[in-house]
């Protein structure tokens, strides 16, 4: 495959982006495998007891906030559930989390999320997420190649619009990247997506 990425020149995550490249080709640009297929991501088992309410709360308030832009979809989508996976995991989490690897690999990973166990990366966007996803891959491998000390086998990433979520993973020791099929709509999919969050946290 030729080359998609100029060494002369420095990128960052949101350029990517920006640039409109496959999450395919960002994969194998940096010597990883990828495919697309359905994850079956695993879910937490365990009593939850804010989805009720989290979700009566974001119907309530849909009708009256514009989500014509990004800074909304995060404050009034992405938020709370990020707070209610808090409250069930008291994970760490570090927004607009810089991250350089070299001039190719760098930038702001817009939620990074740690426990004892696990990490786990979430990139908010607008809107398309084809072209969030590559920018994902690339973060996905960022953390691959930072953490190398880290045990974690299987590094897991979520994009999402804040009503749409899709996710990703790699396997560090095949350097593999598989892209879901699957999305989880907010609030009707609260449920599952928010059983998957906890369970990619804890472990």
């Amino acid at each position: 495959m030729n080359k998609i990425l100029n060494p002369d020149e420095t990128y960052t995550f949101s350029k990517f982006f920006d640039l409109k490249f496959s999450g395919k080709n960002l994969a194998l640009e940096f010597g990883y495998s990828f495919e697309r297929k359905r994850l079956k991501l695993l879910q937490y088992s365990g009593e939850l007891d804010r989805i009720e309410q989290t979700r009566d709360r974001i119907n309530e308030i849909l009708p009256y906030v514009s989500l014509s832009n990004e800074a909304a979809r995060r404050e009034w989508l992405v938020s709370p559930v990020l707070c209610d996976l808090i409250h069930y995991t008291k994970v760490e989490v570090q927004i607009e989390y810089p991250i350089k690897i070299s001039n190719q690999l760098q930038g702001i990973i817009d939620y990074f999320l740690e426990s004892k166990q696990n990490m786990l990366i979430v990139e908010a966007k607008k809107e398309d997420l084809e072209l969030g996803m590559a920018q994902l891959i690339a973060e996905l491998i960022a953390l691959d190649k930072w953490q190398v000390e880290s045990k974690q086998p299987i590094l897991l990433g979520g994009v999402t619009t804040g009503k749409i979520w899709e996710f990703a993973r790699l396997n560090r020791e095949s350097k593999h990247i598989e892209q879901g099929l699957e999305d989880y709509r907010v609030p009707d999919d609260l449920d599952p997506l928010m059983r998957i969050l906890v369970q990619a946290v804890s472990g």
